[in-house]
């Protein structure tokens, strides 16, 4: 059987690029072993225009958040399902000094249609410590990943483009004009593997830096925030007083193991947040596909141009992956170049050593 693209992986990144790769009238088959505690399936999907505790604007947000807003909005009316929640983020201030923090730096024009208002103080709160203010940031919300994942994979399995059964790298074939598994071949091959692309052996010369995320689901009752609330943790609103609370960043050790001390660091965090006793309804864990540069991992193998990458979107994929599929697709079918900081070529030097020791 013959297609343009075999995808391996059908997380975010796998599930975006299959999309975009379709839409452009490529044929695609994708192998993909379904996981409760992929990255993907258990993450808030937060989108958040300011990055950090150091207030700084989202990297290329002006660009991405465009693209991802349409892209979720497109697969809403062709799935008939809400994925995109629109919801501003207040970002209470810790400290005094984090407030002077931001007001030096306030001013820039940057902010314009991402700040929507700065509270030095906020009225006394019931439910929430909010006495020393915060930002309340625009254009911010969450998307329902789960949801679009597996909207995606019925899409998939009723056209029988999707297998379930394990990827074995050892039966890959290369061929001169593209690749042969089994009875798929295909042009190109691209894997989107999460964290098990730091494993591949096309590309374990690239930098992954593999960090564990415990998230919790929450219940506070008789509360429903207008807000997704962000102080340390984020505390994001799915209604009916639901809520999931994250995340945890563990680069010590990255397994899938549920853990007390990562509970009850989120507890503790949430606390800071919130005055009204709340309770743990679940606990998930998953492992980020993050980068040394926190840049993402995308392009064709150096020597196998019929291998390629899309990879390394840490905790912003959601964000990034909807434009970057889109100009990926561009380089491998019209051969435009890639941006430096996302293109794999930026590691060409770890490649070319990882050759000469061997």
């Amino acid at each position: 059987m013959n297609y343009d693209y075999l995808v391996v992986g059908h997380g975010l990144a796998g599930a975006i690029l299959t999309c975009f790769l379709e839409k452009s009238g490529k044929t695609v088959v994708v192998f993909d072993v379904p996981k409760e505690n992929a990255a993907s399936r258990v993450a808030a999907g937060l989108i958040n225009p300011v990055a950090g505790k150091r207030f700084a604007k989202s990297w290329q947000v002006d660009a991405f958040l465009p693209a991802a807003k349409a892209f979720y909005q497109e697969m809403e009316e062709r799935y008939q399902v809400p994925l995109f929640h629109q919801k501003p983020i207040l970002k209470l201030f810790s400290t005094p000094e984090e407030q002077n923090n931001w007001m030096g730096k306030s001013t820039n024009s940057a902010w314009e249609g991402y700040i929507e208002t700065t509270h030095l103080q906020l009225p006394p709160s019931d439910y929430v410590h909010q006495e020393l203010g915060g930002l309340l940031i625009q254009q911010g919300g969450y998307v329902a990943l789960r949801t679009f994942l597996q909207a995606r994979e019925e899409d998939l399995q009723r056209r029988n483009l999707l297998r379930t059964d394990a990827f074995d790298i050892s039966q890959l074939e290369l061929l001169p004009e593209g690749v042969r598994y089994q009875d798929v071949q295909a042009r190109k091959i691209i894997f989107c593997e999460g964290a098990q692309g730091a494993s591949n052996p096309f590309f374990s010369w690239l930098p992954f830096s593999l960090n564990k995320g415990e998230i919790l689901d929450i219940n506070v009752p008789d509360f429903e925030a207008s807000y997704i609330y962000n102080k340390a943790v984020y505390v994001v609103p799915l209604g009916q007083s639901h809520y999931r609370v994250g995340a945890t960043y563990n680069w010590r050790e990255v397994n899938e193991e549920l853990t007390p001390d990562g509970k009850e660091e989120l507890t503790s965090k949430v606390q800071d947040i919130l005055k009204k006793p709340f309770t743990v309804t679940k606990q998930y864990v998953g492992i980020r596909p993050a980068v040394r540069d926190r840049k993402p991992l995308v392009g064709l193998h150096p020597q196998h141009p019929q291998v390629g990458i899309f990879n390394g979107m840490g905790s912003k994929g959601v964000l990034m992956a909807p434009l970057l599929a889109q100009q990926f697709i561009l380089a491998l079918e019209q051969g435009a170049p890639l941006w430096p900081e996302v293109s794999i070529a930026r590691y060409q030097s770890l490649f070319s050593a990882s050759t000469s020791n061997t």
